[in-house]
């Protein structure tokens, strides 16, 4: 049994902060290890199952900065509790000098009031460290250099991701990177189709098992084959599915009846998958085979049972059209619910067992829901997202990466009712214009990262069915948010209405090397 204590806040304070639960470890190969957080007074305490030294991720308000994930150094038990706040400032002055050092043996030209900013931090941090017998004043300078570090790390993230995508655009005589969104039944209104085929390179096709076989034995294809006709005469690139949905109501209500039943549950999986790639044999030719079978929750499926039935999915996919690409769809890629452990393998571990099958897997499609839960992503910087890019890649596959943002926290009928929108960790309430933002930041990012072929927005129309409460790009009434404008500047050949750097400059960088 393995024990971490932090000492949160110096005797005498409080603090309202709940969010201490999503807590996790990590250890040296990366693996989240399962985790027993509970906060008593002002001493955290992490139990584990081992003694390893691990890096603690948990979220931390920040000035200016809402209640990102920090992660600490590495650290090993001790008798003596750590002071979490000094220990999150070193973290994070650690993973951002040791960036900035990388992006600039790249080729990055590191704006100027970055090394102002860093060097500030740090100092306060060494303030911080000189007054161990003073908690109030470590607890005072350490969350200065954490505001210090995270206006760094900002001004950085922003920096590299302008750079980076602009030399790719002036490389290449094409969008970087597909960009697309899922399609609705709003392209039949003629100013809505027009906005969705000038906005995006791509559409989804949400070809879905719930969707097209509600009963047992009835299928309904109409509306599904109405968009992709729709989509093919406007020469749009078509990605189908997701065909199977492990998580939580992601499966038709008539298989619970096999849920106890594996091996016939297998059998109906893999006929439905083929009945649909036949179905569209010679139109859609990429396919997201399998949704978030990483954390499952649909007919409680075992992890075994789960990897198990992607592979099968995957092989029935493959011998229904053996030119076609097949995805699928990994959902809270950092691993974080594995703290609960009921996970035995990371999500980056589940894939490459499929890659190293040869299963005719193509690519992986990166599920980043922020702002909901149970099922959506935590609140990160653009180094923390850039980090798992260039972790994912190393897979040598293709990544699409799905976003998704709430423009408001009201409710949204027509949302799944497993999934709502959280407490806003960004700092301000969620409204269009945080959307706006955040897509703003995390869309260059992530057009900028060669391993990345496509981003692909959750849905287009609010006013349709959809998964993700308030992410859609265009209101119930069919007008428009302001999240469109920021996709359509991404989707042009031109750079010149890329938003700046967060210190106002737009550089351009000479790349070598990632």
């Amino acid at each position: 049994m393995g024990v971490m204590r932090f000492i949160v806040v110096p005797d005498g304070k409080t603090i309202d902060w709940p969010e201490y639960e999503a807590a996790y470890i990590t250890q040296l190969d990366g693996r989240v290890a399962p985790l027993r957080v509970e906060l008593q007074g002002n001493l955290l305490q992490c139990t584990r199952s081992n003694s390893d030294s691990g890096k603690l991720h948990i979220p931390w308000r920040v000035e200016g900065f809402g209640l990102p994930i920090i992660t600490t150094t590495s650290l090993p038990e001790s008798d003596r509790p750590y002071h979490l706040t000094l220990e999150l400032a070193r973290g994070k002055i650690a993973e951002t000098r040791e960036q900035a050092y990388l992006w600039e043996t790249a080729g990055m030209l590191i704006p100027d009031n970055f090394r102002s900013q860093i060097k500030l931090a740090y100092q306060l941090f060494s303030k911080a460290s000189a007054n161990r017998n003073h908690p109030t004043l470590v607890d005072d300078y350490s969350q200065q250099a954490l505001t210090q570090a995270f206006r760094a790390a900002d001004v950085l993230g922003g920096s590299y991701a302008i750079q980076r995508f602009k030399s790719r655009m002036q490389s290449l005589s094409h969008r970087p990177a597909l960009l697309g969104c899922t399609v609705d039944e709003s392209l039949s209104v003629e100013v809505l189709k027009d906005l969705f085929c000038s906005t995006f390179s791509a559409a989804v096709v949400p070809v879905e098992w719930n969707r097209i076989e509600p009963t047992e034995g009835n299928y309904n294809w109409q509306s599904l084959d109405d968009l992709v006709s729709c989509c093919q005469q406007q020469r749009m690139f078509v990605r189908g599915g997701p065909l199977i949905d492990l998580s939580a109501g992601g499966l038709p209500q008539w298989l619970t009846t096999w849920k106890d039943d594996f091996l016939n549950l297998q059998s109906f999986v893999c006929d439905f998958i083929e009945t649909a790639v036949s179905h569209y044999a010679g139109q859609i030719r990429m396919w997201e085979v399998v949704a978030r079978p990483n954390t499952g929750g649909g007919l409680r499926l075992t992890e075994e049972q789960r990897l198990a039935l992607t592979a099968r999915s995957l092989e029935a996919a493959q011998r229904t059209d053996t030119e076609a690409q097949l995805f699928i769809r990994i959902d809270r890629p950092w691993g974080d619910y594995q703290a609960g452990g009921q996970h035995r393998l990371t999500p980056i571990q589940f894939v490459d067992a499929l890659v190293r099958s040869s299963l005719g897997l193509s690519g992986v499609n990166l599920e980043i829901a922020v702002g909901y839960h149970p099922q959506g992503s935590r609140h990160r910087d653009l180094l923390a997202v850039s980090r798992l890019i260039d972790v994912w890649s190393l897979l040598g596959i293709q990544l699409h990466v799905t976003l998704s943002f709430p423009s408001s926290a009201t409710k949204d009928s027509q949302a799944v009712q497993e999934v709502a929108v959280g407490r806003s960790e960004c700092g301000v309430d969620w409204s269009e214009e945080v959307q706006s933002h955040w897509a703003s930041r995390y869309v260059t990012l992530l057009m900028s990262k060669p391993a990345v072929t496509g981003v692909f927005w959750t849905h287009f129309s609010d006013g349709f069915p959809h998964r993700f409460p308030n992410a859609g790009i265009i209101r119930p009434d069919g007008s428009q948010k302001p999240v469109v404008k920021v996709l359509r500047s991404h989707g042009r050949k031109s750079s010149q209405d890329l938003p700046a750097n967060p210190d106002g400059t737009v550089g351009e960088g000479t790349w070598i090397s990632e």
